[in-house]
């Protein structure tokens, strides 16, 4: 596989990326400020935190593969709207002005700037009782907790 060198602190908070589920025919995607890369059982790993009320919730639950995908800054009016919306309720990228491609049985997109191709290896939902009061208080108050997913990097498209 080949290196992925990125400012591993500023890469989600502050870029943002979109996790894809699904295949071209049937996916869902939505902007992601939370994440981590790194390294877990000698495997190259990504981090992402999603809540069960959003509809992609329903593909990453569904499908072995994710991948997320991180953009040159021009697209992060794109990106805006697909994290606002909801592909319930409407087709979202086409608010956008970004191209889905299909890649290794999942969904990235032809403005992406890298894309993460990602297998599924544990998920967790967060446990309110770790979270400090705080952290409760301001993204908890309708107590929909994220789940944790850690997907293996199995490719890096760039």
């Amino acid at each position: 596989m080949e290196p992925f060198e990125v400012d591993a602190f500023g890469l989600f908070d502050k870029q943002w990326a979109l996790v894809s589920a699904g295949t071209l025919k049937n996916f869902n995607t939505m902007t992601i400020s939370w994440g981590g890369i790194g390294t877990l059982w000698s495997r190259p790993v990504a981090t992402i935190y999603v809540r069960p009320s959003r509809y992609t919730f329903e593909f990453l639950e569904k499908n072995d593969l994710f991948t997320v995908s991180f953009f040159p800054e021009k697209y992060k009016k794109d990106l805006g709207v697909l994290g606002s919306k909801s592909g319930r309720d409407c087709d979202k990228i086409a608010l956008t002005g970004l191209t889905p491609k299909s890649i290794s049985q999942s969904v990235t997109f032809e403005e992406a700037s890298a894309a993460l191709i990602c297998r599924k290896i544990y998920y967790q939902d967060l446990d309110s009782e770790q979270i400090p009061r705080e952290v409760l208080a301001s993204y908890y108050q309708t107590k929909d907790l994220h789940r944790m997913y850690i997907g293996e990097v199995t490719g890096v498209l760039r």
